[in-house]
């Protein structure tokens, strides 16, 4: 029998509250039936929706606030007011160790601005970032950052490079994960400095020996590359990455609407759409966003999900059990540990290009 675990949620984030927030907890717990909940948030609220799904409520503890971070509101204006606010509420219960996650889907900004004040940067981490799963003609791989950061320095992609990898390693079970930068292009030539200067630091000839890292760097892959599934981990700093990801989405559903379009054109096309429901089926499956709706914020000493504010209660439910999957896997705990081997592999790296260059001087 799997440990219980808590996950604390923000019940009054999103464009939805509590409706979405406590019937997404409803489907989780039929899958995970060890979770118990953490709501933070109206408490009158809270209760008129636990009234509906059944043993949910004895698995729940309301902590009650009327405070709430709207989700236009400025990250700075939010963490002025933020103490007292459901979403704080949620990361505080983590900090204070009465939960192993919290998950909200309220203002990202806001969310990201407390989540780095209430459980701060793991040490040896100059910016955390938001990682998400990317659904693949294989399986899923992860891309970060989607949305954190505007830009990012050379080693704080080789950061994130890192935290993926932490993340790869605890979802997909494998030892060293395949990890790629996204560029646009393959040659060496092509790309920002940064992104350039992040992959001499990932190489194994800028960094020694390859095996001493807790990834496997195939180098630079393009944009069409990540639906492939190339790499178990994109690198890309979270402008290019936020607009990478809201493309996808937007792609996914205009094929649905052309699909949808197509097969109700003709009487032809209406009965050829019945024959193959069952395909059309599988295929909206794959295409959904509710099925890999969240965002884990990587870097910090504790776990953090954000979902879509805009979710229905099955794409929170997935947000949750990204939730419950991290603190499964200890990752916080992993990603601590392989910071201390990256950096030791970085001074070497650092050590060997002052030598190189006193040599050639």
């Amino acid at each position: 029998m799997p440990a219980p675990r808590t996950i604390a949620l923000d019940s009054m984030g999103g464009d939805h509250g509590p409706e979405v927030v406590v019937a997404g907890a409803a489907i989780s717990l039929v899958r995970y039936p060890n979770l118990s909940f953490i709501l933070t948030g109206d408490e009158t609220r809270i209760k008129a929706e636990l009234a509906k799904h059944g043993n949910l409520a004895s698995r729940s503890q309301i902590i009650h606030t009327d405070t709430v971070i709207a989700m236009d509101e400025k990250p700075s204006q939010a963490l002025r007011r933020g103490k007292g606010t459901s979403m704080w509420l949620a990361l505080e219960a983590v900090r204070d160790g009465h939960a192993n996650a919290a998950v909200s889907a309220g203002n990202t900004g806001a969310l990201m601005a407390m989540a780095k004040l209430v459980l701060r940067p793991m040490v040896g981490i100059e910016r955390p970032a938001i990682a998400a799963l990317w659904p693949t003609v294989r399986s899923e791989c992860i891309v970060l950052d989607v949305g954190a950061n505007i830009g990012a320095s050379a080693r704080q992609l080789t950061d994130f490079a890192l935290m993926g990898a932490a993340m790869a390693r605890a979802l997909f079970h494998v030892e060293r994960p395949t990890v790629g930068l996204l560029n646009v292009g393959v040659e060496e030539i092509k790309g920002a400095d940064e992104v350039k200067e992040a992959h001499a630091l990932l190489k194994g000839s800028a960094l020694g020996s390859k095996s001493a890292l807790p990834l496997d760097y195939r180098g630079f892959v393009e944009g069409h590359e990540i639906g492939q599934g190339v790499v178990d981990v994109v690198v890309v700093e979270g402008f290019a990455g936020n607009i990478a990801l809201k493309t996808a989405e937007g792609t996914a559903r205009q094929i649905g609407l052309y699909l949808k379009d197509a097969m109700t054109q003709t009487w032809m096309t209406k009965l050829g759409a019945v024959l193959a429901r069952g395909g059309f089926k599988t295929l909206k499956e794959k295409m959904d966003p509710r099925r890999v709706n969240g965002g884990t914020f990587l870097g910090l000493n504790g776990i953090a999900v954000k979902s879509h504010g805009s979710t229905d209660p099955l794409g929170f439910a997935s947000a949750i059990d990204l939730a419950y999957d991290m603190a499964e896997s200890n990752l916080v705990e992993r990603l601590s540990g392989d910071l201390g081997v990256f950096q030791d592999v970085l001074r070497l790296a650092a050590i060997a290009n002052t030598e190189a260059h006193v040599a050639k001087s």
